[in-house]
């Protein structure tokens, strides 16, 4: 018999896993199972950058280059990093004439990305039957598959706010799009933030990130639901920011306002492996977004537990000399003791790989939001942690004094 795999979520994760598998191996029985009654169901987020090593390997393991390649925007990596009266302490990529600059990270919109990985599986996979050699949890924060291998659930992290949008901001709000500069702005002051992101089909997505208490939403004096109430809020919460970014949160559409709360996982978060089901994603180690690392870890998870189980899956006898022989029986045992090894050491390397980014997203969500004085006290730790993370401990030690010296000359000047 064969591999039988159930995926559950038909999330960016769970698409692409399912994928990899079809297109390497059509003799794994895959589906995939879905909570949603459609694609687009719900909110798909923001634009997420793809990293090299990461996700783009992902995208080219699941063969859909060519087709990524139509929706990424390679001039969508402009970075500044600024406080509330607008001072950038980093500017990278940033401009709007239309030409690339491209460091290797294209952007794709979440939803973009998603329809792309769901409409390329081949119809009818996505659904629910039973009877499977694994079970794959890909179903996100909220998992349900996570509670058959552990008791752990994420937690709140301290950080809450309102996601909104401001539609064709180029033709209503030239002067906030050209703000963003077809790509990022991340401002940070007073333990709260304004993250302004440029989306593929022109609007801005705009989040008000802050320090809260977990029952904000019902302490907060004003009704967090109500976006009139809310715009009320923020003029005074940001009343002393600089006032095109104070607009961002003016001008935004009504019916885009949510309020959220932001959750993870212990960091370090692991289980005792139980054999028949694992989690990829989300679903095995959820963390904030201030790194940007969630969805490239998720599809570094794809490729790594696609490996695992194609191996498994070489092991099984071919479909021409299957019989219903004990030796056959004998095979399929070993194929099913070889998966399950696999993937325990599967998981081993997604749980130390996690680690390291769970790590480092705690690190630059605590350093700009509950250090005094951010960004200008910290703009040096909150730069190198980032360098330690992409080039290690020497890189960080040679960078060092470059970044140093730098803002201080910055500082003396701005």
């Amino acid at each position: 018999m064969p591999l039988k795999i159930a995926i559950i979520g038909a999330g960016p994760a769970g698409c692409t896993l399912a994928r990899i598998l079809h297109i390497k191996d059509k003799s794994i029985q895959l589906t995939v199972f879905e909570s949603e009654a459609s694609i687009n169901f719900r909110s798909q987020g923001g634009t997420l950058d793809l990293h090299v090593g990461t996700g783009q390997l992902a995208i080219q393991e699941a063969g859909l280059w060519d087709e990524f390649q139509k929706h990424a925007r390679y001039d969508g990596e402009a970075t500044q990093i600024a406080d509330k009266n607008y001072l950038c302490y980093v500017k990278v990529g940033a401009g709007n004439s239309g030409k690339s600059t491209s460091t290797g990270r294209p952007e794709i919109d979440r939803s973009l990305l998603r329809e792309l990985l769901y409409n390329s599986l081949p119809k009818g996979m996505v659904q629910w039957t039973h009877g499977y050699d694994l079970i794959v949890g890909a179903d996100g924060t909220w998992s349900k598959t996570r509670s058959l291998v552990t008791d752990i659930k994420p937690f709140y992290s301290g950080i809450a706010g309102h996601t909104m949008s401001i539609p064709d901001a180029a033709t209503r709000h030239p002067a906030l799009y050209d703000a963003v500069q077809r790509g990022s702005v991340y401002s940070y002051s007073d333990g709260k933030s304004l993250i302004l992101q440029q989306m593929g089909e022109g609007s801005l997505l705009v989040g008000t990130w802050s320090a809260h208490p977990a029952d904000w939403q019902q302490t907060a004096g004003y009704d967090v639901h109500d976006p009139v109430a809310v715009k009320a809020a923020y003029r005074k919460q940001y009343a002393d920011w600089h006032p095109t970014l104070r607009a961002f949160t003016q001008e935004a559409d009504d019916p885009t306002f949510a309020a959220r709360d932001l959750f993870m996982l212990p960091i370090g978060n692991r289980w005792e492996h139980v054999p028949g089901i694992t989690l990829i994603g989300d679903a095995a180690h959820v963390m904030t977004p201030f790194a940007g690392e969630g969805v490239n870890l998720a599809f570094a998870d794809c490729v790594d537990l696609s490996k695992a189980i194609l191996s498994a899956a070489a092991s099984l006898p071919s479909e021409t000399s299957r019989t219903e022989s004990p030796a056959t029986t004998t095979s399929q045992a070993a194929a099913g003791t070889a998966l399950d090894v696999s993937v325990r050491a599967f998981e081993e390397i997604m749980f130390t790989r996690a680690k390291k980014y769970q790590q480092l997203t705690y690190d630059l969500m605590s350093t700009v939001f509950f250090s005094p004085s951010a960004p200008r006290a910290v703009i040096e730790r909150y730069l190198l942690r980032i360098v330690e993370a992409s080039l290690g401990y020497w890189g960080r030690l040679l960078a060092t004094p470059v970044v140093y010296a730098w803002f201080f000359v910055f500082k003396l000047i701005w």
